[in-house]
């Protein structure tokens, strides 16, 4: 990656763009105020403001690196989670083979702070985006993007896009198994896949590199329906290299897996057999940075396997009362602006007194969201107070990180090391 792209983030000029952050730092840079190491409660930061646990996201990275070296994967988390560039340099860090994408914008973000190694886990067949992965394909030899092709007349667009662009070197790409039917993008049975297959033969734009897919999708999904289409993955990779659609690479790509069922990919992926040419076994998992403490905290293979470790949920939302109408209601200052609440509700963890001492949050459920307010049930009226900090587990990292441009990471004593900046 281009780290002084990445240390440059720390430059930026603090201003009203950023929710959340001390109004008396405005006019500092990003670096200046992580170097006062101001306290989240005690600092001037307002309400409400998301923040991320630097020791849990430091685990989650580590935890992920251990796990991919162990079953043997290559591991290109997927950026749409966080588009925070300083988390893929982190990333990069702990052992990514790359970047898993979801579109041109999102690996044009990628690109301008170095990313070497893009997975676009879609088809593109825009034509502005196509013309621009040509010119940076040609201005830098040592760039690789690989991306999906799920149809003829997709690869057919792509071929005249790349060719109107004067592309100089092939775009690699992997035909996508879909899930089943019903299920999201991808080709529906392996006949297809090899019509797609001799379609991206015949052009010279495109270079056909493997097979991929994601099994988040597989209908009904279960431990054993998601390791049967795992092997037909695998088994449309064997058949491809045996009719020699593989002929000439140095490596060959199979890719699979988001954040529920790696588990799967790595026991299918261990009886991949041998090929033509070595097997890059491309992991995508991306939620694992953060974490959460819904949908990903019940669905986690780590659940199913745990010896092999646990990962922690890193991000916490504070948000402060400010109307307690009755004994029963109380109202909090943040709202689906500010909260992921596609999946899930927060959910109250840590009430925070004003005199700065924390207790669980007895007694307090969040029933609903409105634009700027968390709709809070109580049990009594000593559940919580006008004034005091109420502090708030996520579900679904995705739509977290979205409604945040600049997000402190905060040490477990409050102390603020360090902000994420994020780019949606």
């Amino acid at each position: 990656m281009a780290a002084d792209n990445v240390a440059a983030l720390a430059d930026e000029t603090i201003d009203f763009r950023f929710k959340g952050l001390p109004p008396n730092a405005d006019g500092m840079t990003v670096g200046e105020l992580a170097a006062e190491r101001r306290n989240l409660f005690t600092g001037g930061f307002t309400t409400p403001v998301l923040a991320l646990s630097a020791e849990r996201v430091e685990h989650n990275l580590r935890l992920m690196e251990t796990y991919s070296e162990r079953h043997g994967l290559a591991f290109a988390p997927h950026g749409k989670t966080s588009m925070a560039p300083q988390l893929f340099a982190r990333q990069a860090e702990y052992g990514a083979w790359g970047i898993t994408l979801a579109n041109p914008h999102q690996a044009r973000v990628a690109r301008a702070f170095g990313v070497q190694r893009i997975f676009v886990a879609n088809e593109i067949v825009d034509a502005a985006g196509l013309t621009w992965i040509a010119g940076e394909l040609a201005a830098d030899p040592s760039f690789r993007l690989v991306c999906y092709v799920d149809s003829v007349a997709g690869v057919q667009l792509m071929h005249t896009a790349l060719a109107a662009a004067g592309a100089t070197r092939p775009l690699d790409v992997v035909v996508e198994l879909g899930a089943g039917e019903g299920a999201r993008t991808g080709v529906r049975t392996e006949a297809e896949c090899v019509e797609i297959a001799l379609a991206v033969a015949a052009a010279d734009t495109l270079r056909l590199v493997g097979v991929a897919g994601y099994e988040g999708e597989v209908p009904d999904a279960s431990l054993e329906s998601v390791e049967a289409w795992l092997r037909r993955l695998v088994s449309l990779a064997a058949d491809f290299d045996k009719a020699g659609y593989f002929s000439g690479l140095d490596e060959i790509v199979i890719s699979a897996g988001g954040s529920a069922w790696f588990d799967a990919v790595a026991t299918v992926f261990a009886e991949i057999p041998s090929l033509s040419a070595p097997v890059l076994k491309l992991l995508r998992s991306g939620a694992y940075v953060s974490h959460d403490d819904g949908h990903y905290r019940h669905l986690t293979p780590f659940n199913r396997v745990p010896a092999e470790g646990a990962l922690e949920p890193a991000f916490r939302l504070w948000a402060q009362v400010m109307s307690r109408p009755t004994p029963s209601q109380a109202f909090a200052n943040a709202g689906k602006r500010d909260a992921a609440y596609d999946l899930d509700l927060p959910v109250a963890q840590v009430v925070r007194s004003l005199d700065g001492t924390e207790r669980p949050a007895e007694g307090v459920t969040v029933t609903g969201l409105s634009d700027q307010h968390t709709w809070m049930r109580t049990s009594s009226s000593e559940a919580v107070a006008v004034g005091e900090w109420v502090g708030m587990g996520l579900s679904h990292p995705c739509t977290s990180f979205d409604k945040w441009q600049l997000i402190p990471v905060v040490e477990s004593d409050g102390t603020v090391v360090d902000f994420v900046r994020t780019y949606f």
